[in-house]
């Protein structure tokens, strides 16, 4: 028996109006747009291969388990990769990024990472990576309208308005961003080092570092900023002396 032709949805019979059947040079468009991710998927076997030929056991070990020492926290940029900047493979850094690398304690987002991190992988470091040339922190302190994401730059702006001293005093418009980038990453490690998470694991006597990084895209090379703290009691004296280390820089980065 044959099936009764399915009718188009009351709203638009209502209003005299058909949806159109997708047409052939639709259809092929569509399968063009599909087609230019096909040379990710060849390098992703491309890679695959290789990693195989190098560790047959790799990928094995791989999906047992991971046991990273590192918690990355960074900036989103497609610059700066947290695995290749260090020179880590696959499931030697656990790596959480976002916009200019900020931490806040309203992000749950964040704040889970660091929580399964420190309290599930026990990870023994945390790296705070800012990098030169950030698009987030220039655009906080050229207070640069970029639409729904100036609710989170916003964060950064606060740290440009404690520092505008420091800022001002830096020279010209360059050395101020890279500045910021340089106090963006203070204030985070505070912030990570706030955090009750961390907190907690260093009252029950878990090894555990808070770092401040900055990374150069001009060189590839990352820089301590002298803010690595293993207890609360030391987050002051470390923040006051990288934070004068910093007022007294005035090179370009």
């Amino acid at each position: 028996m044959a099936q009764p032709e399915r009718s188009a949805p009351s709203v638009f019979l209502h209003h005299g109006f058909r949806p159109p059947l997708p047409s052939p040079l639709l259809c092929l468009w569509k399968t063009a747009r599909m087609n230019e991710l096909n040379h990710l998927l060849e390098n992703n076997r491309a890679w695959s291969e290789r990693i195989r030929r190098e560790d047959p056991e790799f990928f094995s070990k791989l999906s047992t388990q991971q046991t990273p020492e590192y918690l990355w926290i960074g900036c989103s940029d497609s610059r700066v990769p947290a695995n290749q900047i260090i020179d880590m493979a696959p499931g030697e850094v656990f790596v959480h990024r976002n916009i200019a690398n900020v931490v806040v304690h309203t992000d749950l987002n964040c704040l889970s990472v660091i929580q399964f991190a420190v309290d599930v992988l026990k990870v023994k470091h945390v790296l705070v990576v800012g990098h030169y040339g950030c698009g987030g922190v220039f655009a906080s302190l050229t207070q640069k309208r970029m639409g729904l994401v100036d609710n989170w730059i916003r964060h950064v702006t606060d740290v440009a308005d404690k520092h505008e001293a420091c800022l001002h005093d830096a020279g010209d418009l360059p050395i101020q961003h890279a500045r910021l980038c340089e106090l963006n990453v203070l204030e985070q490690v505070v912030n990570v080092c706030r955090t009750t998470i961390v907190r907690d694991a260093w009252e029950r006597g878990q090894e555990l570092y808070v770092h401040g990084w900055v990374y150069s895209l001009r060189d590839g090379r990352a820089h301590d900023l002298g803010m690595s703290i293993d207890r609360h009691e030391l987050v002051q004296e470390r923040y006051d002396a990288a934070l004068a280390k910093i007022q007294a820089d005035r090179a370009e980065r």
